[in-house]
């Protein structure tokens, strides 16, 4: 096997293993409304692998969240909301913000795509819930302030240990070759 197989076969384990810890993560925080690590970890997988890997990650999690939720399917409808709201991270920490390496910025950044989310989320659930539009977001702003609190706090904790300990796994595995 040539060693470019080698290193496409590597990196697309690596990538399934990333996928696969994200909805893992994701499933086990289920139960406590808006806390988890996906920001964190779309971060991490953004700063690391890049917008094309990370946005091949996004997608087949959103994919997989929605088939293999022990809490069900979403519904149709959220599918394009809930990509674009992680698809967001990827695009501006590649495009607008790419030079931002700091936890602290970072983590300001996940605060406010705590909130982002939220309200790329709201034409899509109020339409489906059947209420007005700032009724919906009133009603889902606490949710809002405690994933964007979830967030600031995991990135600005947790993203410089867990970079650190990820490159250096990056660089034995294709070290190895």
């Amino acid at each position: 096997m040539t060693a470019v197989r080698q290193h496409q076969i590597r990196t697309l384990a690596l990538m399934a293993v990333f996928t696969a810890i994200l909805f893992v993560q994701q499933l086990a925080l289920s139960f406590l409304p808006n806390i988890q690590f996906t920001t964190l970890l779309i971060v991490l997988y953004t700063k690391l692998l890049g917008f094309k890997k990370t946005t091949l990650i996004i997608t087949v999690h959103v994919i997989a969240i929605n088939l293999f939720s022990p809490l069900g399917p979403v519904i149709p409808v959220y599918l394009p909301a809930m990509w674009l709201g992680w698809m967001i991270i990827p695009f501006f920490l590649t495009c607008v913000f790419k030079h931002i390496d700091r936890a602290f910025h970072l983590a300001l950044f996940g605060l406010v795509h705590g909130f982002v989310y939220g309200w790329i989320f709201a034409p899509f659930a109020a339409f489906v819930i059947g209420v007005p539009l700032w009724t919906y977001l009133l009603m889902d702003l606490p949710f809002e302030i405690i994933m964007a609190t979830s967030n600031f706090i995991t990135i600005y904790w947790l993203y410089d240990l867990m970079k650190k300990a990820l490159h250096r796994q990056l660089e034995r595995l294709y070290m190895t070759q």
